[in-house]
């Protein structure tokens, strides 16, 4: 039966629109317009004046992690399934409606995805990566994406298309969880990712990142990534120390996305009295921003302390560090996000077609983006997650 939400304001992902109804019909938007019009031969559910915004998405997050723990695993947990599965559930009731999976040991995240889509258990649309490929030792080698030379690497990346996996992750530098490796080091020579990435867009698949160090996103930029992940610029001086604009140039001529990863911790760094990491990272995202380099809203959730419904919260804390106006993050989060993970056409957005992913807010997150942590309704293609008083 068509469901008709009434008395909305209507944030469609670009801007306000003159309506104050939508509809919900087999999971999909119906049709935007006039109440009196559409809620005709509908179920209505009157909103009182809320905001109805497409649900966000979450461009890096790894549900087999548990931010509790304060180590990096050992291997991956025999009820690891169900934990996925509870914070999945987490996530949308949050709002996230979509969220990538960048990095697991056992491709579980893989069969929630398969299990959400077929409305089996309730969670964001995932996007999964499988097992990244790293070198020998390197970072997140505990998910047995090893590879040594390049024929190795391909076969890694082979295993995850033969899982089905949506995008191939690769770590094109070190990373601060996995002992013994350094972020600041390129893990692959830039001709090893320029075949990785080959591999993976002649089988339709898409590569992320991971790049902390100056010299690993040259490396990746070059070989033509579609996202890269933190973009951190660590140089000898640590934390976005080493910023090159030919480098952002290039990543901007080759139309790669960045993806930050800025989760609702970063609040210390605008927190503190000494501000220099804050202003070294402040000033890499305005550069590249004002640059014209996209962004995406990602967290990273699931690494130690970062939870994997708290995008909401960081996406008011990125907003902050990086100067950005609310509906500008919004965008990041929303509309823009689904142009990054490729899935424009089946949301992003309010329209007519589109998958009924919502979020309806108590506020107006034009004016207070912290609107986006106060949910009143959630629907996930479609389906009711949590209804308005």
């Amino acid at each position: 039966m068509t469901v008709c939400l009434t008395g909305l304001r209507i944030w469609d992902g670009d801007e306000y629109v003159d309506a104050d109804a939508l509809t919900i019909d087999g999971g999909r938007i119906g049709a935007i317009g006039d109440a009196a019009e559409l809620a005709q031969n509908a179920q209505t559910i009157h909103c009182a004046g809320a905001t109805l915004i497409p649900g966000l998405m979450d461009a890096h997050v790894h549900l087999e992690l548990n931010p509790e723990h304060s180590a990096a695993p050992t291997g991956t947990s025999d009820d690891a399934y169900e934990r996925m599965a509870e914070r999945a559930l987490g996530m949308v009731r949050a709002g996230i409606t979509t969220a990538r999976d960048l990095g697991g040991g056992a491709w579980h995240e893989l069969r929630l995805r398969d299990d959400i889509a077929r409305g089996a258990r309730v969670g964001p649309r995932l996007i999964c990566a499988g097992q990244p490929i790293t070198c020998v030792g390197g970072h997140c080698h505990f998910w047995g994406g090893e590879a040594a030379t390049l024929t190795e690497a391909k076969a890694v990346l082979h295993r995850q298309l033969d899982h089905d996996v949506d995008l191939i992750k690769v770590m094109a530098t070190g990373g601060r969880m996995t002992r013994g490796s350094d972020p600041r080091k390129p893990q692959f020579s830039t001709d090893t990712l320029r075949e990785i990435v080959a591999t993976a867009h002649a089988h339709q698949r898409p590569v992320a990142a991971h790049c902390h160090g100056t010299p690993g996103i040259e490396a990746a930029a070059l070989a033509g990534v579609d996202t890269i992940e933190h973009c951190s610029w660590v140089g000898e001086a640590g934390w976005a120390s080493d910023y090159q604009a030919p480098i952002a140039e290039l990543i901007l001529e080759r139309g790669i996305w960045v993806s930050p990863t800025v989760n609702r911790g970063w609040q210390r760094m605008l927190d503190s009295a000494t501000g220099t990491v804050l202003g070294r990272v402040r000033s890499a995202y305005r550069k590249m921003l004002d640059l014209g380099i996209p962004f995406v809203a990602s967290t990273d959730a699931g690494i130690p302390g970062v939870f994997h419904a708290d995008l909401p919260h960081a996406l008011v804390v990125f907003a902050r560090i990086a100067e950005l106006s609310n509906a500008s993050a919004l965008r990041c989060a929303t509309s823009d996000a689904a142009r990054a993970l490729g899935i424009e056409g089946k949301t992003g957005r309010l329209r007519p077609g589109l998958a009924a992913d919502l979020l309806l807010l108590d506020g107006d997150p034009l004016t207070d983006l912290a609107a986006v942590t106060r949910p009143v309704g959630v629907w996930a293609r479609g389906r009711p997650v949590i209804l308005p008083n």
